[in-house]
């Protein structure tokens, strides 16, 4: 076809008009607030040159509505890394990225793909939400949306890029997804606005305060990690994606191992011998995996637990751990939460789970109790108990009552579970148990906190050690710290090839 042929010019005017969208004084406007156009978010997403857009050319046929190529949605494939996904991008100088009949369309179609190959699906949202002129065309994309995000749940990696305005019914459907990041100043996500909260209750209260990236980043916990600027956030994504498999049925990819001593003396000295005292979690955990290679989520939320991807000899790990420099590592409301959807994540997509204990117990008092700690709490042993990939325990210290059984215990099926010597496994600190089983005793003695002291310290050394928990099996080895890279290594290799199924079931019922 000769390159002057009227049907190619007519070719590339169609993508000359699909790729300006809502045309160049929108595209300024976008820049101007400091934000990529959807086409620049997908080109630094996605591997130079790899792009192939679909249904560029579709557009509405809703009477009223001012017909765009595209309809404020750009979807297509790609690759990250060599390996294949499948992207949406709401395109705010259309419409204000609002959902109609055919941007609702074009989403489930590479959503659907995505599904049926295997791969996995990342949107890019910035969005005004429900398109009105649509109506119920607009609310019946969002419900078709929602039913392939759940069915997509556990099968492919959904990760969700909140760049813009997610508002109304929009926000359930990166809520579904496995991974949300959002952008600092430009990502709102809530289901009522400012303006309806004003009218409904007088309260006033802006966007950023109301649902922006740090609310639901360290309030809220929905928002797995927050960043500065769209530039960030899709660099974070693809390194995000690095720790995950393409779907179920495969393992995430390796990485060559970094050179690194396995040998850790430092670790031996990191306990403190007043079991008071805090200590850094964070410090063991960047010392024990891959250097460099832990990706904390929700760094900001729930700070007593700490959950993340990170790597060991070169392979994805999970890593799971209570942080005694807050709140002593208790667990509470929003730590369970955190835990057990993380620990369920790993399992759907064959990450072995590595969990770091320290725990005094489950928070008291009446507001836990009263707002569902045991509802919160059962989600964590829930997950742990149906996971069935590798799973690994080490004891740092404490290790209390219900927290010691429900943080990958072996009585609810870990494979293999480590102690330091300076691990504590009992009902009860010996302080607490030492005031129960002595109570008589030391309301007749005349210096009663000098005996409790002495019976506390018989308590911790006789019943509290972790050997008395080896003894019994409920620990296969007590460790020296120092040896607790070389020991986990070991471990993974050993359960590389680990096959364990769930009884023949619909489903289970999770607390939620």
């Amino acid at each position: 076809m000769p390159t002057d042929d009227p049907r190619l010019k007519r070719l590339r005017k169609e993508r000359d008009r699909a790729r300006m969208a809502g045309g160049e004084k929108r595209i300024q406007r976008q820049h101007e607030k400091g934000k990529l156009t959807a086409r620049e978010r997908i080109g630094l997403l996605l591997d130079p040159g790899s792009f192939n857009e679909l249904d560029a050319f579709m557009t509405s046929r809703i009477s009223g509505e001012n017909p765009v190529p595209g309809d404020g949605v750009i979807t297509g494939y790609g690759s990250i890394e060599g390996r294949l996904v499948y992207v949406y991008a709401q395109d705010f100088t259309v419409q204000g990225g609002t959902l109609g009949d055919v941007h609702g369309k074009k989403i489930c179609r590479v959503m659907d793909l995505a599904l049926q190959n295997g791969a996995p699906i990342i949107g890019m949202i910035d969005s005004g939400g429900a398109r009105i002129q649509a109506g119920v065309f607009s609310l019946g994309g969002y419900g078709d949306i929602f039913r392939r995000n759940v069915l997509c749940s556990g099968v492919i990696p959904q990760i969700s890029i909140t760049l813009g305005p997610c508002a109304g019914g929009a926000a359930y459907s990166p809520a579904v997804t496995d991974l949300i990041i959002m952008v600092r100043g430009h990502a709102f996500m809530f289901l009522t606005g400012p303006d309806v909260i004003k009218t409904v209750t007088g309260e006033v209260v802006d966007r950023e305060t109301l649902g922006g990236a740090d609310i639901h980043a360290a309030r809220s916990g929905t928002a797995h990690l927050a960043v500065d600027s769209d530039e960030e956030a899709l660099a974070l994504c693809r390194k995000t994606l690095s720790y995950l498999p393409s779907n179920y049925l495969e393992n995430p990819p390796t990485v060559d191992p970094v050179q690194q001593d396995d040998h850790l003396p430092a670790l031996n000295t990191i306990i403190p011998e007043d079991p008071a005292v805090p200590y850094s979690m964070h410090a063991i955990i960047e010392q024990v995996v891959d250097h460099g290679s832990l990706l904390e989520l929700f760094p900001a939320f729930a700070r007593n637990a700490i959950t993340g991807f990170a790597r060991m000899g070169g392979r994805s790990v999970g890593i799971v751990a209570q942080e005694p420099s807050v709140l002593a590592g208790v667990l509470d409301l929003d730590s369970a939460d955190k835990i057990a959807r993380f620990v369920r994540l790993c399992d759907c997509f064959n990450i072995p789970v590595i969990t770091f204990v320290d725990s005094p117990g489950f928070l008291p008092g009446t507001d836990q109790e009263y707002r569902g700690i045991i509802r919160h709490g059962a989600k964590i042993l829930y997950a742990y108990a149906e996971a069935t990939v590798p799973t690994i325990s080490v004891i740092t210290r404490k290790a209390y009552g219900g927290a010691y059984v429900v943080l990958s215990s072996k009585s609810i099926g870990t494979d293999i579970n480590y102690a330091w010597p300076s691990a504590e496994i009992a009902v009860m600190g010996p302080e607490g148990a030492v005031n129960i089983l002595h109570r008589r005793e030391l309301a007749d003695v005349d210096d009663s906190e000098q005996r409790r002291s002495e019976l506390t310290s018989a308590y911790r050394e006789e019943h509290c050690n972790p050997y008395r928990a080896a003894e019994a099996g409920y620990i296969n080895e007590v460790i020296e710290p120092a040896e607790t890279r070389i020991k986990l290594l070991s471990a993974l290799a050993a359960l590389e090839e680990k096959a364990a199924s769930l009884p023949a079931r619909k489903h289970g019922n999770c607390p939620v």
